[in-house]
């Protein structure tokens, strides 16, 4: 038996189909969806294409190296979360949509799984693309088995782990980027909020000295915590564990969805 009361699922429905109705036909949508994953394969492949094998060099993590791309992907997935939201408000069609939906963490909750719907299926081709051009070209500069490279394959554990952290990690920063939209309603300084969480972090541990609050930056720092999720080597090493990394950035988006939420809730459209 469904516990779940027959109106309201009928009113999830209907606010699940209105929002994919706004976000497919949205104009944004697909070249953003498009350039997430044209970016993300072309700099991973750039990377991987500059690379060379290297006899006396440190080894290097062929998996992470190939999925470099996504630093600059998880910039355009912000972008379309931001529109999501913002477009509504820069419109005023968000009181249109509230009025026709009154429940507005409903409303906000139907975004949030489109979204995410949305964004998994793009981050899963750019990783899946990332990962086969590094699987073609890393061999023939020289990351070999001969020289302790065996060929990238999602049936290693690491790399598996990577892969799928990486669609994780994309999908993550969507939900996060929406939450602050939800909270602030502009879409520049939305973008602007997200993208010096990201990138903020980063900065500030290169500048400290000080090697414990180094790590603890690179800790806490939800694109630095969250990146390990693509290591498969020297782990130990790593500021934080992969999926504890993960985790850190899952808080953050967490706090930045409930946080948009209550706002929503709270104040006018």
């Amino acid at each position: 038996m469904n516990d779940m009361p027959a109106p309201r699922q009928k009113v999830m429905s209907e606010a699940l189909h209105a929002e994919w109705t706004k976000l497919r036909t949205l104009a944004s949508t697909g070249w953003l969806l498009s350039a997430v994953i044209v970016l993300t394969v072309g700099v991973s492949d750039a990377i991987v294409g500059a690379s060379s094998y290297q006899p006396l060099g440190r080894y290097q993590d062929t998996t992470k190296m190939s999925l470099t791309g996504t630093d600059l992907g998880q910039a355009v997935v912000a972008v379309l979360a931001v529109l999501v939201v913002s477009n509504e408000y820069s419109t005023r069609m968000i009181e249109v949509t509230l009025t026709a939906m009154p429940r507005r963490l409903l409303v906000l909750a139907a975004k949030a799984a489109n979204l995410t719907g949305l964004v998994l299926v793009g981050a899963a081709i750019a990783v899946g693309g990332s990962l086969l051009i590094g699987r073609a070209v890393l061999a023939g500069k020289g990351f070999t088995v001969a020289h302790g490279y065996p060929l990238l394959s999602l049936a290693h554990g690491a790399t598996l782990r990577a892969a799928l952290g990486s669609v994780l990690y994309l999908t993550l920063i969507a939900l996060l980027s929406l939450g602050i939209a939800t909270a602030v309603r502009d879409s520049a300084t939305a973008i602007g909020v997200v993208l010096g969480l990201l990138y903020l972090f980063p900065l500030l541990a290169q500048t400290v000295s000080n090697t414990t609050w180094h790590r603890h930056l690179e800790q806490i720092g939800p694109m630095t915590a969250g990146m390990a999720i693509q290591a498969t080597t020297n782990l130990r090493s790593l500021p934080i564990s992969p999926w504890a990394g993960l985790g850190v950035l899952a808080a953050w988006a967490a706090a930045a969805i409930l946080g948009g939420a209550a706002l929503l809730r709270l104040r006018d459209a």
